[in-house]
């Protein structure tokens, strides 16, 4: 099974997190038993990514929460592509809600970003999803098609992109979206890949689906047929993370 074929598991610890409860956090990891058909990988503070690759077994990646477009430069508080691979990380996580709502990052920026982090070989999870206004005005398709498609537009090697569906309404919430209302985006974000990128593309790329997800809804979100990992926000930081990791197992 090639990388690109595992059922993919994020978790995005966000702003959360000190040295001792990540310690823990990272023990509990390490010693737990994880399917080898599943990639892990966990989205540490930009201040801790040296303490969790350090501490982190190898078979799980690590992934940078944000970076900025270009490699270096007078641009205080960012990071870059760059500064994430010298610490040994892989993978960052681009376009989430919280910065483009909470921090007015624009679908263009987000798509400059995406570009400069595959350029300079990091892996990228890219994030979509509407909020609950424009889903209840029925423009949810509308909304994750242009989003998706600044990212493609900046794609030019799929085969390290992850794209994560993360409905705006179920983000730190409680309110999961059904399995069948994430079976239904993801299809038809499989469908638009199909017609505007290539059919090898929409049936290689991992569509995750990210939004409230928990030991209690991993399993029937996993069963899903274009359901194809997870990006875990609040559950990642607890035990019950392992299960989500072999919700497929």
């Amino acid at each position: 099974m090639s990388p690109a074929e595992k059922f993919f598991v994020g978790g995005n610890w966000k702003m959360n997190g000190d040295k001792k409860s990540l310690g823990e956090l990272i023990n509990t990891l390490n010693s737990a038993k994880i399917s080898g058909d599943v990639e892990v990988v966990c989205g540490a503070p930009s201040i801790y990514l040296d303490f969790a690759r350090s501490k982190l077994d190898a078979k799980i990646g690590v992934a940078a929460q944000n970076c900025y477009k270009v490699a270096k430069g007078a641009f205080t508080g960012e990071i870059s592509p760059a500064m994430i691979k010298d610490c040994g990380v892989g993978w960052v996580i681009l376009g989430h809600s919280e910065r483009r709502h909470v921090f007015g990052e624009s679908d263009e920026l987000i798509g400059q970003k995406v570009a400069h982090a595959l350029e300079s070989g990091l892996g990228v999870i890219a994030c979509i999803g509407e909020k609950l206004d424009e889903r209840e005005a029925g423009i949810t398709e509308k909304v994750v098609f242009e989003q998706t498609k600044v990212i493609a537009d900046n794609v030019k090697d799929w085969s390290k992109v992850v794209l994560a569906y993360e409905p705006v309404w179920a983000i730190g919430t409680g309110k999961t979206a059904s399995p069948q209302q994430a079976q239904e985006v993801h299809d038809k974000l499989r469908q638009w890949i199909k017609a505007n990128v290539s059919e090898a593309v929409a049936s290689s790329v991992r569509i995750i689906y990210g939004g409230s997800v928990t030991g209690a809804t991993c399993k029937e979100l996993a069963s899903q047929k274009d359901v194809d990992g997870f990006l875990v926000g609040g559950a990642s930081l607890k035990p019950e993370f392992v299960e989500i990791i072999n919700a497929k197992a």
